[in-house]
């Protein structure tokens, strides 16, 4: 049995029928074609699949698509108001070298967004804090911390 719910990601509507036990990243990737938002562990342990809901930073692999109807969302491809040029905050992973594999970087950047959404001058222990929930295999972190850096002095 499919439920019927109502979505705003990016600030695009979509009425969609979903089945109750479909995990927002599900739909967001396959129902959607939405794939900057990434599955990775699948239990909320690694950040890749991090959104923004309703102004709070969510795991979407944790989240049921039926828990956010009517909610406003935000992924990674919203983050940029345009098609043409990045958001500041993917300028500044592009400019530090914070992205290797590029697996964990939409759940960096989206808990990036989420700190500078709420903290726009966060010193390097507060970015370190705001990370602690999202895993990378790549870079130790370094190069991604300095690109949140750059990026809250840009914005």
């Amino acid at each position: 049995m499919k439920i019927p719910i109502e979505l705003e990601i990016n600030g695009n509507k979509y009425c969609l029928a979903v089945s109750p036990s479909q995990t927002l990243n599900e739909v967001l990737r396959d129902e959607l074609n939405l794939t900057g938002t990434k599955l990775g562990c699948g239990s909320g342990d690694c950040g890749a699949c991090t959104v923004i809901a309703e102004g709070r930073s969510i795991s979407s692999c944790l989240t049921l698509a039926i828990e956010m109807d009517g909610k406003e969302i935000l992924t990674v491809e919203g983050l940029a108001k345009s098609g043409d040029e990045l958001h500041p905050i993917q300028q500044a992973f592009v400019e530090k070298g914070a992205i290797q594999c590029g697996f964990c970087t939409a759940g960096m950047e989206m808990s990036a967004s989420f700190l500078l959404s709420r903290n726009s001058d966060p010193t390097e222990g507060e970015v370190r804090e705001a990370l602690s929930g999202n895993l990378c295999r790549c870079t130790g972190y370094n190069k991604i911390v300095e690109a949140i850096m750059t990026a809250a002095k840009t914005l």
